[in-house]
């Protein structure tokens, strides 16, 4: 047993020892050009090492998210947001590497768009919407809070429910889209979310959310799934296998925004509500750049005022009508809109 126990207490020594020679060793950093780590799409990032010890280095390479660069980048083709500049450093025979993180924001301000109201229709008062899609001319919608959370058939001209689906009491619905005859709808801090037959709203499969955690909305281009979740982050998603397999990060030419709700895919552009905001952006889903936001808040003023009245969320485009229709939570109208370029 003693034996035992001094074997354990030089093996600790080593592995401490490992981790302090691990930690000593930072003799190289990354310096760049960007100011307060911050750079703008489509200029020229650059990079230097930092060297305080004038040591001989041999060689040096650099990597932004695991894609090699070079000392001097344009920054072109790259996604917005946060990211991990790697530097390889070769000296001396031997092999030391740096970080630095560098955020890349949009290199033009958003465009502001304006609205106008083509025609108003009766929407439930009691239903707390968080997602809202056409398929086929029909409107479906998803509403949350638990013990309220549904997914339904509407007819958007008259509000007429045509088919409806309660949620168990635990769960708080949350964004929807339907693709391939399949509704998928999230759910918020469960980490999961449900697959439906769309013809007879039939649940056919469970789905668990990744690095994302939550559930806020989500949409489609006919071929991929793109989901939000809160955060300034709009994730891909499989349908197929229903695995998040990368993600844009939505950003101005300022910084990001955040609280992205309720998604939809329109004409190429993902538009996306802001939660509480009472707005709505226009992201392009290739890099994240906003590229147009649209101030809807004026619609609020149009609804009946009562106590459970809450903020704008729900957006949904009609190819049939190449319109856009928007409501909000707990809001007795739906307003069909036709968007203006200034």
């Amino acid at each position: 047993m003693k034996v035992f126990k001094h074997l354990i207490i030089i093996i600790l020594a080593i592995t401490l020892s490992n981790c302090g020679d691990s930690i000593a060793k930072k003799n190289f950093g990354i310096s760049t050009n960007a100011t307060n780590n911050t750079i703008a799409l489509n200029e020229e990032l650059k990079l230097t090492i930092k060297n305080p010890k004038k040591l001989e280095i041999e060689s040096v390479s650099y990597t932004l998210d695991g894609i090699d660069i070079k000392a001097s980048t344009s920054l072109t083709d790259f996604k917005l947001g946060k990211h991990d500049i790697i530097a390889t450093i070769k000296y001396d025979g031997d092999l030391e590497t740096a970080t630095q993180n560098v955020a890349i924001v949009n290199n033009v301000a958003p465009k502001v768009y304006g609205y106008e109201i083509i025609n108003t229709y009766p929407h439930d008062i009691t239903s707390y919407t968080q997602g809202l899609e056409f398929y086929n001319g029909e409107l479906y919608e998803s509403t949350g809070q638990k013990g309220e959370s549904k997914l339904r058939k509407v007819n958007y001209k008259t509000g007429a429910v045509l088919k409806n689906v309660d949620l168990a009491d635990n769960y708080f619905g949350e964004g929807l889209t339907v693709l391939n005859k399949s509704i998928y709808q999230l759910t918020w801090l469960s980490g999961k979310g449900f697959v439906y037959n769309v013809d007879t709203f039939e649940r056919t499969s469970t789905f668990k959310f990744g690095k994302s955690q939550e559930g806020w909305g989500i949409c489609n281009d006919g071929s991929i799934l793109y989901k939000s979740d809160g955060t300034e982050k709009i994730w891909h998603i499989n349908p197929e296998t229903l695995v998040e397999d990368g993600n844009i990060q939505v950003y101005t030419n300022k910084g990001k925004i955040g609280k992205l709700n309720e998604l939809e895919w329109i004409k190429g552009k993902i538009y996306a509500n802001i939660y509480q905001k009472n707005g709505v952006v226009i992201i392009n889903p290739k890099n994240g750049a906003t590229e147009a936001v649209i101030d809807f808040s004026p619609l609020k003023e149009r609804v009946t005022k009562h106590n459970g009245l809450d903020v704008l969320n729900g957006i949904a485009y009609n190819p049939e009508t190449q319109t856009i229709f928007v409501t909000g939570k707990r809001w007795d109208k739906l307003f069909e809109v036709k968007i203006i370029e200034k």
